[in-house]
């Protein structure tokens, strides 16, 4: 196995010192694609065949409570192997990608190679109520990033290959490649020109192709029946894009809630696991369908067969009553997002990709089934139940593309394309309006450490203001004499020195400005102290260093200053100057955008 991963590196060694570096990009790109299309097959493989062991033991045991407990166990094994096999941490969610492409040049912890598979795996696979997508996308992010430094690679390269890796296992994961290409390009990449479009497609392309060769048809998520589009039903479809709005809404904000009530729980993390996976048992009993990622129940409803999702409840009974159908249907919808937030917050991995398309094919299909059950019009099931998806997935995450040309792409025809673009768009606009940051980085969003959609702030973002302060200062304290700082003076190239008590906290500044009237005057020197020519200064005008650089700017441009006093825990510890931070804007500018 050594030798074998030392022939490959030598020989790519060798193709990057033959080829343009074009054309290595190229290569590269394909072998992306393949590793990020090997941890797909891995990862759905595992989980599908776990889902169908689990209906084996329901179907030949007759056990209530099978799928109850494989979750539970499932988060355990995660919680053991994250907590024994990964120092004790991982990384969840696709907002970690953008955090390692806006602070960390896109660099990203080679175990992230590994830990997704094998975490994702156990939670998910056994049951969990998460998806297998962010898993998958930050394994192929982590394939990206870790080969560009191996071959050193240019960050712009590094930042590409990284996207690659993303579009490759979105590709692969829904045989979808061009809606792999456009999720890389709405939720990675901030800034990309049209020659990054090729590395983009051959990796997409590659994983697709790896995909439907080596992957089981039946783990693949993909729909054959679908019915034409009437555009009599379009205020129909409106309603439901605008309901998919609200219950975007409603899932980014639960999501949070039930985070926050899980980061706040006991620090043991067994403890932790143990209670958040009960609960989630007891949700899975109730609801079977929470179980794993969902895909099965998607298909249940596009087929109109919504009657099979009541098997093995109790209210099995009432699956006639197309009113219990309803509620049952509705209830599930409104409990997946705390079902998911459950199986991450108590210690599972997983991602909410996989969940935002059950909860919109399981709104998508509410709403034909209420209006066709009223005898107001006559719907199209599976249609509904298909687009509701991309409705979900656009409010969601803020990607109406991915969400039209995903759901366009795995019904194997674009007939829906018109309903798709007015659901996700009316969604998209809803969701925007409450929630300005995809609801998976809202919390970097706020900090300042994620990129929006705004080009000059996400150059400045990427700046590491830590590194400008400058720490190399003259400070004067109030018992001083004036003698002792035109000392100072003479000896440096200072022309603003902090002045500061006993206990190193700011009390004011001197400007070599406005004293040297005073300091070619003996007779002002002897009889002048320092507290009378100090500028006081408050503490809105002062930057905390762990402040954000959006707020830092502002403070520049109200004070009229080019140099502010940078203070932690009211210590003085240095000057930041708007001159250094420009300095480096304009060299990041260089760097930042993808060519």
């Amino acid at each position: 196995m050594q030798k074998t991963a030392q022939f490959f590196e030598h020989t790519f060694s060798k193709l990057k010192s033959v080829l343009e570096p074009r054309q290595f990009l190229y290569v590269s790109s394909v072998l992306v694609g393949l590793s990020a299309a090997l941890a797909v097959i891995v990862l759905k493989t595992f989980a599908h065949n776990v889902f169908l062991f689990s209906q084996y033991l329901n179907k030949e045991f007759h056990l209530p409570y099978s799928k109850s407990t494989l979750p539970i166990i499932g988060i355990l094994l995660t919680v053991f192997v994250i907590k024994n096999f990964l120092n004790g941490n991982i990384q969840k969610g696709t907002s970690q990608i953008m955090y390692a492409v806006a602070k960390k040049r896109s660099v990203i912890p080679d175990k992230q190679m590994y830990a997704q598979i094998i975490t994702s795996s156990l939670t998910v696979g056994m049951g969990g109520s998460a998806g297998l997508e962010s898993p998958i996308t930050i394994t192929g992010a982590a394939f990206g990033s870790n080969y560009a430094l191996k071959y050193r690679l240019s960050y712009k390269d590094r930042t590409l290959l990284l996207a690659c890796g993303v579009a490759a296992g979105i590709a692969a994961a829904f045989n979808a490649p061009i809606a792999g290409v456009l999720f890389a390009i709405e939720v990675v990449l901030a800034e990309i020109s049209i020659t990054a479009f090729t590395p983009l497609i051959i990796s997409a392309a590659t994983g697709s192709i790896v995909s439907m060769l080596l992957l089981n048809e039946d783990a693949l998520f993909s729909f054959k029946s679908i019915q034409e589009f009437n555009s009599k039903n379009i205020p129909f479809y409106i309603i439901l894009g605008i309901l998919s709005g609200f219950v975007s809404i409603h899932y980014a904000r639960n999501f949070r809630k039930v985070e926050h009530f899980f980061a706040n729980r006991s620090r043991n993390s067994y403890r932790k696991a143990l209670f958040g996976a009960t609960i989630l048992g007891v949700l899975i009993f109730i609801f079977p369908s929470l179980f794993g990622e969902g895909y099965e129940g998607i298909k249940l409803l596009a087929a109109n067969q919504p009657e099979k999702l009541l098997d093995n409840t109790l209210i099995e009974r009432f699956e006639d009553n197309k009113w219990v159908i309803f509620g049952f249907i509705t209830l599930t919808l409104l409990f997946k997002v705390f079902a998911t937030g459950i199986t991450l917050g108590a210690g599972g991995n997983g991602g909410n990709f996989a969940p935002s398309l059950f909860v919109g094919s399981y709104l998508g299909f509410s709403t034909a089934y209420f209006f066709n059950m009223l005898k107001i019009t006559n719907l199209p099931i599976s249609n509904f139940t298909l687009v509701g998806m991309s409705g979900v997935l656009s409010g969601l995450f803020h990607s109406p593309l991915t969400a039209i040309f995903l759901i366009a792409e795995i019904t194997g025809g674009y007939s829906l394309m018109v309903p798709l673009m007015l659901v996700s768009s009316i969604s998209f606009a809803i969701s925007k309006h409450f929630e300005p940051y995809s609801f998976d980085i809202k919390n970097l969003a706020d900090k300042g450490e994620v990129f929006t959609d705004d080009k000059d702030k996400n150059i400045l973002q990427s700046i590491d203001v830590k590194k400008l302060i400058c720490n190399n200062f003259s400070p004067v304290t109030e018992s001083k004499t004036l003698e002792e700082l035109i000392e100072k003076i003479a000896t440096s190239d200072d022309v603003i020195f902090p002045v500061l008590n006993d206990e190193k906290k700011l009390i004011g500044l001197i400007y070599l400005d406005d004293i040297r009237p005073i300091i070619f005057s003996a007779f002002k020197v002897k009889y002048t102290s320092i507290t009378e020519i100090l500028q006081p200064v408050k503490e809105k005008d002062t930057v905390d260093y762990n402040e954000g650089i959006e707020s830092i700017m502002n403070k520049f441009e109200k004070t009229q200053q080019n140099i502010l006093p940078v203070t932690q825990n009211k210590i003085f510890i240095g000057f930041i100057s708007k001159s250094d931070i420009l300095e480096k804007y304009r060299e990041q500018l260089k760097e930042l955008v993808i060519e």
